[in-house]
């Protein structure tokens, strides 16, 4: 799915249906400057929660309400992700979008059972292509 940000709305719907009522992770792939946190903060705003989405590079987990989870790895290793207990954090109840999961997190998820989706997202000048899949 190819968009510009004027129509970021039509990959949220689609988001919310695979989603929905669901205990998921959700791997958010692409380069900096893509998307990934623009698409967590039009989720939210679709969903009506009127939390401040921010990036959680430095903070590397935000939790906004009915249960959504916001990692960011980008400046951690996979084995730092989880010795800092985060992994332990996929158990609670919600949706969990992490920023640069890659497929090594992907098959540890997998390995322990999660639900895993993956959004990649690719940049070509205005627009953003979403490559949404398991």
């Amino acid at each position: 799915m190819i968009v510009d940000l004027d129509n970021i709305n039509e990959v949220v719907n689609t988001l919310e249906k695979l989603i929905k009522e669901k205990n998921i992770v959700v791997l958010l792939q692409g380069d900096l400057a893509s998307g990934k946190t623009t698409l967590v903060k039009n989720y939210l705003k679709a969903i009506g929660c009127d939390d401040k989405v921010t990036s959680p590079t430095f903070s590397i987990q935000s939790i906004y309400g009915n249960n959504i989870y916001h990692y960011d790895v980008y400046n951690k290793t996979l084995e730092e992700f989880i010795s800092l207990g985060l992994l332990e954090e996929f158990e609670k109840d919600g949706i969990h979008f992490v920023e640069w999961g890659d497929e090594n997190l992907k098959k540890i998820l997998d390995d322990y059972g999660f639900e895993v989706l993956v959004v990649k997202i690719n940049k070509l000048n205005e627009k953003r292509e979403y490559i949404i899949g398991s």
